[in-house]
């Protein structure tokens, strides 16, 4: 950027959401943020790139689930098969339905995806053990234009008290706002993985993040002994001009 040239930020195209993933009733208005910031695009989206942490199955890489869809009470969302033949080209994509079978982190996110977009196909990615380079190559093979949305769904902190959790989760947000992946750690956010690779990927595209809302469950339907964060955020270009 040209220091001499002075610029008024706009809204950005939104690209990727970061949301949380607990259950509805404690971060479900939290996502619903998410959600709605990028409403007047819904009929621009055709595919999501779905990304979370795998709470329930150690293993290494991204793992794909096997199947030609998800169902939910609203119906099915088909899985793109395009784009799962051309991720099994890299190597840190595995199929594997086991890391599926008993997770949350995607399925609490498809509700929210089928009210906003209606017919729309799915790649859905349970993430193990790998680095931010493993998924910043995920995303850029599958990164696509304005049809294409991605999702990474993480929480925050976990089991502090309410004032603590309020000052890790706003450091936290910091770091995601500067697209500071290096700093965030699994004890900041479950899905650090995930979350590291989309801000690998935004840091080198020139994109920024917005912070939406940023709360915990003593704020919502939890008491304030042992608390857990929820932020909302969206990655989008930066909106500029002269």
């Amino acid at each position: 950027r040209d220091a001499s040239r002075k610029f008024t930020e706009h809204p950005g195209v939104p690209k990727a959401l970061i949301v949380p993933h607990a259950g509805y009733v404690y971060s479900g208005a939290i996502a619903a943020m998410a959600y709605a910031a990028i409403a007047d695009r819904a009929g621009l989206i055709r595919r999501v790139i779905l990304l979370g942490p795998a709470h329930r199955l150690a293993f290494d890489g991204l793992a794909l689930p096997g199947v030609e869809g998800f169902a939910t009470p609203l119906g099915t969302v088909v899985v793109d098969a395009a784009a799962v033949a051309r991720l099994k080209a890299l190597p840190q994509i595995r199929s594997l339905p086991p890391a599926h079978a008993a997770e949350h982190s995607l399925e609490v996110q498809l509700p929210f995806l089928q009210v906003l977009l209606g017919t729309f196909t799915l790649v859905p990615l349970a993430v193990g053990t790998a680095s931010a380079g493993d998924v910043a190559a995920v995303l850029e093979a599958v990164w696509g234009a304005e049809e294409t949305l991605i999702v990474v769904s993480t929480d925050l902190s976990h089991y502090h008290d309410y004032e603590t959790a309020m000052a890790l989760d706003r450091a936290t947000c910091d770091r995601i706002l500067a697209l500071d992946d290096e700093c965030i750690g699994f004890e900041d956010a479950c899905g650090r993985v995930p979350l590291s690779g989309l801000l690998t990927v935004a840091r080198t595209l020139g994109l920024r993040a917005r912070l939406l809302e940023l709360r915990n469950s003593g704020d919502t339907a939890g008491g304030h002994r042992e608390v857990v964060g929820y932020g909302a955020f969206v990655i989008e270009t930066c909106g500029k001009r002269p």
